[in-house]
């Protein structure tokens, strides 16, 4: 099964309960975002640009919990921002757990082996030996932090942890292999540290799904090798949607980075064209997801975009219409559904009802759509129920000869001309500029096994004002170069 029985069950029982009451609209996933703040800046993520005047902000523990009992969602994305950083992340674990949901800590892994190894010094018993020792032999703990567990005080015993279950994913953001995805994280050894953590938490017994979203300058045939490298560390399963020029991204990518958004972002007719091959995908991995949505990437169908089943909550609110469209912040989920025209949102039959949602085919606003019914073909109830009951694909047996680690992307990146005016010209600036998330490894570093150093990334104005110096100097001072 692509998921744990008890998972696919649960949200089951939960739609065929809505059907029954013949609830019109009802929330299948939360995507909870309790603080913006990040360690990266990732390119085609517009969160730290529309949330800037609030990235210090953060949802109290309290109203997280009380937002997913407000939707009663059966699953709940904790995302943001990275959510690592927020400071209850355990007890939010926690107390989602203890109201019977389904978690996805959707993360891009930077933190994810300090959040394990202070798992390991909560619970170390002798027992844990060969584990240690296994970690320590592939190199994704070092022997002092191995030493650090087993000798660790009342406050790292009693310390809350994220611990292993079947109602618990790490899903890790990884847009590609080594080289395009740091590109597009804008930090070098980002995909090195998210490969040891997902190893470090396979021998751990946690469940590992990732997520990608898929852009214009992403290649094909790196994404098939990309998951046959994952289904060989034996990654759970696998999200992947288009990247489209929602506002927020498009204004980043232009302020920021000075791109035309078109080059960077999916038309639908480009979606089309790179996801033709999902469906064999979908045979060949452990893709999560329906069928009848892989059908309308694939353009052989059309669905109706049901954004209310996915809702987001932030720190101004339930955000709507959508994860990445905001046109109001409501205090209720009820009043969010009720408010909210969605009848002016979305593509029905190919028009548009609101042109930003022209090329939008992202999962979020569609994939529900496929579970729900929502543009019923005969045979689609039969499609998902085999494609989610039905035993899941063997890990991919040749994933270890994808050459994975292809190289790095220091002096290629879409930062490469700002970093190299700032090493010349701003270095007296240059910490700040590195303080914002984007300071450069050596090329040679591995990163460490704490999950190397990040910045908070709470403040942006510091990187803001210095990006405006270094696009006035960029033109005079930096032969143009392509990417």
């Amino acid at each position: 099964m692509r998921f744990p029985l008890a998972l696919s069950l649960k949200i089951t029982r939960h739609i065929v309960k809505h059907k029954i009451l013949r609830t019109p609209k009802f929330a299948m996933v939360l995507q909870l975002e309790p603080l913006h703040t990040c360690n990266l800046t990732c390119t085609g993520c517009g969160r730290i640009r529309e949330y800037s005047t609030s990235l210090k902000d953060m949802v109290p523990l309290e109203q997280c919990l009380a937002a997913a009992v407000d939707c009663d969602a059966p699953m709940v994305s904790i995302c943001g921002g990275e959510p690592l950083i927020y400071p209850k992340i355990e007890e939010l674990v926690a107390g989602l757990r203890a109201q019977g949901r389904i978690i996805y800590i959707c993360t891009n892994g930077v933190f994810m082996r300090k959040k394990m190894r202070e798992y390991l010094a909560a619970h170390y018993v002798a027992s844990m030996e060969p584990m240690l020792a296994r970690l320590v032999q592939e190199e994704l703990i070092t022997d002092k932090e191995a030493d650090q567990i087993r000798k660790a005080d009342a406050s790292a015993r009693n310390k809350p942890t994220i611990a292993p279950s079947k109602w618990m994913y790490w899903n890790v953001h990884v847009d590609g292999l080594e080289f395009t995805h740091d590109l597009i994280v804008e930090r070098e050894g980002v995909f090195k540290e998210c490969v040891a953590a997902i190893k470090m938490a396979k021998i751990l017994g946690y469940q590992v799904a990732t997520n990608t979203t898929v852009y214009k300058e992403t290649d094909v045939q790196e994404l098939e090798d990309m998951f046959k490298y994952l289904s060989w560390l034996e990654v759970d399963g696998h999200t992947i949607s288009p990247g489209y020029d929602y506002d927020a991204a498009k204004k980043d990518m232009a302020k920021r980075l000075g791109r035309d958004p078109k080059d960077f972002f999916l038309t639908r007719e480009l979606t089309r064209a790179k996801f033709k091959d999902i469906q064999r995908w979908g045979d060949m991995f452990t893709i999560f997801g329906t069928p009848v949505y892989q059908e309308f990437l694939a353009g052989k169908r059309e669905l109706t975009c049901t954004a209310w089943a996915i809702p987001t909550f932030n720190v101004k609110g339930w955000k709507a219409p959508c994860y990445l469209m905001t046109d109001g912040h409501y205090g209720t989920y009820k009043e969010m559904l009720n408010q909210v025209a969605w009848e002016k949102y979305g593509v029905v039959d190919g028009v548009a009802r609101d042109p930003r949602c022209e090329n939008c085919m992202v999962h979020c606003g569609y994939d529900p759509s496929g579970a729900l019914g929502t543009n019923y073909q005969s045979g689609d109830n039969w499609k998902n129920f085999r494609y989610n009951f039905w035993p899941k694909p063997a890990p991919y047996a040749e994933g270890h000869k994808v050459k994975a680690f292809n190289g790095f992307s220091i002096g290629k990146g879409h930062l490469a001309e700002a970093k190299a005016v700032v090493n010349r010209e701003l270095a007296g600036a240059k910490s700040a500029y590195a303080r914002g998330g984007n300071d450069v490894a050596a090329p040679s570093a591995t990163p460490a096994a704490g999950g190397g150093s990040c910045g908070t990334g709470g403040d942006t104005s510091q990187r803001d004002e210095l990006l405006a110096k270094i696009r006035s100097n960029t033109d005079k001072s930096v032969p143009a170069k392509s990417e």
